[in-house]
């Protein structure tokens, strides 16, 4: 107690103190890597976590979290204050702040152009338009009043009606933006504040039409500088950012508190730029940042892991050169889903169950973790991420072990044999089973691959590949056009229902990739979202996971551990379990820079 009161006086004197807050230098760049090629610069239809980190960095939510508070805390971003909620929960009004612009483009024929509620209201609209096909539309759907029937009579006309009112989105003047609900959601405030909820203006919407994700136009911290497509996106610092300084809660963790000591009151954001590059191989990727090449490797891979910091404590070598480690538990899940389509794979009846469960039985998921993961990883029991609200611990899905005696067992059962004797089983009626896995050309999915292989070889299941980039696959998902796929979710909402809407019917054809319909579940689904949190919803929770491990319609896999590098110069950085891009709040030393460097 004593330690925190000194604390709480040291933080109150130090505000009196604080330096004047100073405009993002140019000089200052972020220089960072991604393992995969970025998707398109639209809220609308990014689709991965790295795409949604640029759309993040250009275009503003009117809601963010807080970056320092844990657990993962709503803060305004371009609104006043948090919504006002009515008693019921159906009602939510935002109140926009004044004098926020976006950043200059031609489809503004060279007016300052202010952002407004409409822009808001019209951005939702997007999503129900079904000529964007919005893979976010599960966020929304038949949440906002009048809104799924403005999508029905587009999709009766050809033409969505972006002019007509929808009662559910009230614009009550410039700046005041009411959204009603058709019922109760307690995690709907979490939807306005992700990437998707982004506003976009209609005028650069209607100006460049489908390749309106080629030109972003937005009022967030930074603005599109130069883009080579699949290899290189350079972000500057967006000179008519509206005033926004550094205010953060660190908690009683010492790293966030010295970061907050540090650059409280600082203007957003601290650098002025950021270079993106496009690595996909582990090994260049790596090289770069022993090289001082980037600046923060976000995700080590996990074949680098003991030669920088094997659990978590860094490597001598990198420790002398001043390098900092932080490891954590990702707010994640990496599953394979079947699609439950498919002719071989899917379906309800006993017979496709038991093959789905066999293939899950004889996958070495413990072979996963000890090798292609190096032990940085967990097993996942339940179809939900830890740390969010429902998660449960204590949950076990007796379906989800290593047991290839099991699945030769179940296999043998329900008539899976090998009548031909060439070492790999038929289907009951005597024709082939062959089972076909999507992956990408990059090690770690060769690695899984071999795994895969190897495991179905054992229980007598014949295994192809289908080999293509992440951005292909990503697309076949949504089209059903794959039989079986190792993914994976990471939170972009702190609710279990963020991860089980994945498996919720309705959203067969947007991000519930295995399109599992079973009403039962979508009943529980659509239970939890009417309730708030309580021992009441965590039941009904722990009810959609043992659904989901009686159907099979997942394999589930890991809860990754990642690890995260940053070099000497780099200063604040801490990886947020929601956030997808924190870099408007990371600021770098050039000084320090090694000679050579940018």
């Amino acid at each position: 107690m004593r330690s925190r009161l000194l604390a709480t006086s040291w933080f109150a004197l130090l505000a009196l103190f604080v330096a004047p807050a100073q405009a993002a230098d140019p000089a200052k760049v972020i220089r960072i890597a991604w393992p995969v090629a970025e998707g398109v610069f639209d809220p609308l239809r990014q689709a991965d976590i790295f795409t949604a980190a640029l759309v993040e960095s250009v275009f503003d939510a009117m809601l963010q979290y807080d970056y320092l508070a844990r657990p993962a805390k709503l803060i305004p971003n371009t609104v006043e204050s948090l919504p006002e909620i009515s008693a019921d929960g159906t009602e939510y009004t935002f109140h926009l702040r004044r004098g926020i612009y976006f950043t200059d483009d031609p489809a503004f024929n060279g007016k300052a152009r202010e952002l407004t509620a409409q822009d808001y209201a019209y951005s939702l609209r997007r999503h129900f338009d079904p000529h964007w096909r919005s893979p976010w539309l599960f966020q929304y759907d038949r949440k906002i009043l009048g809104a799924n029937e403005a999508m029905a009579r587009a999709a009766k006309t050809g033409h969505f009606d972006y002019d007509a009112p929808i009662a559910g989105l009230e614009v009550l003047d410039r700046y005041t933006l009411r959204i009603r609900l058709t019922e109760p959601d307690y995690t709907f405030i979490y939807a306005i504040a992700t990437p998707a909820s982004s506003a976009i203006a209609r005028e650069v919407v209607e100006k460049y039409g489908d390749d309106v994700g080629a030109h972003p136009v937005g009022t967030g911290p930074f603005r599109l500088a130069t883009w080579q497509r699949l290899t290189r996106i350079v972000l500057e610092a967006n000179p008519g950012f509206r005033e926004t300084r550094f205010e953060a809660e660190p908690g009683d963790d010492p790293k966030a508190q010295a970061i907050y000591a540090r650059n409280r009151g600082k203007l957003l954001p601290l650098v002025g730029g950021i270079e993106f590059d496009v690595v996909e191989e582990t090994q260049p990727r790596w090289l770069a940042f022993l090289n001082g090449e980037q600046d923060i490797m976000e995700r080590v891979p996990y074949e680098y892991i003991n030669q920088a910091a094997p659990g978590g404590k860094l490597t001598p070598n990198l420790a002398r050169r001043g390098v900092s480690a932080l490891r954590q538990k990702d707010v994640s899940i990496l599953y394979t889903f079947f699609n439950m389509d498919d002719p071989v794979i899917g379906g309800y009846t006993p017979e496709k169950i038991a093959l789905r469960r066999a293939i899950s039985f004889g996958f070495d998921r413990d072979k996963e973790i000890a090798v292609i993961r190096n032990g940085e990883a967990v097993k996942v029991e339940q179809p939900i991420g830890p740390g969010v609200a429902g998660f449960d611990p204590e949950f076990r899905n007796p379906m989800n072990t290593y047991d290839p005696a099991r699945a030769k067992a179940l296999l043998d059962l329900f008539g899976y044999v090998d009548r031909d004797g060439d070492g790999y089983r038929e289907l009951p009626d005597g024709s082939p089973l062959t089972i076909e896995l999507a992956s990408t050309q990059v090690l770690l999915d060769k690695q899984y691959d071999e795994l895969w292989k190897r495991s179905m070889d054992a229980i007598g299941i014949h295994m192809t590949f289908r080999k293509s980039t992440y951005q292909d696959l990503a697309s076949a998902a949504l089209l059903g056009k794959l039989q079986m796929r190792s993914t994976g979710w990471v939170a972009n909402v702190p609710d279990a229902t963020n991860f089980l809407q994945q498996l919720y019917g309705p959203n067969s054809g947007g991000y519930n990739y295995a399109r599992f319909r079973l009403p039962a579940f979508d009943r529980l689904y659509e239970k939890a979202k009417r309730m708030p949190q309580s021992p009441a919803r965590d039941a009904v929770v722990r009810e959609m996971s043992r659904l989901v491990a009686v159907y099979a319609p997942w394999k589930l896999g890991t809860t990754r551990i990642e690890t995260y590098l940053t070099q000497p110069w780099v200063i604040g950085y801490v990886p947020h379990p929601i956030m997808r891009s924190v870099l408007r709040y990371v600021d770098v030393d050039p000084s320090l820079r090694p000679a050579g460097g940018h």
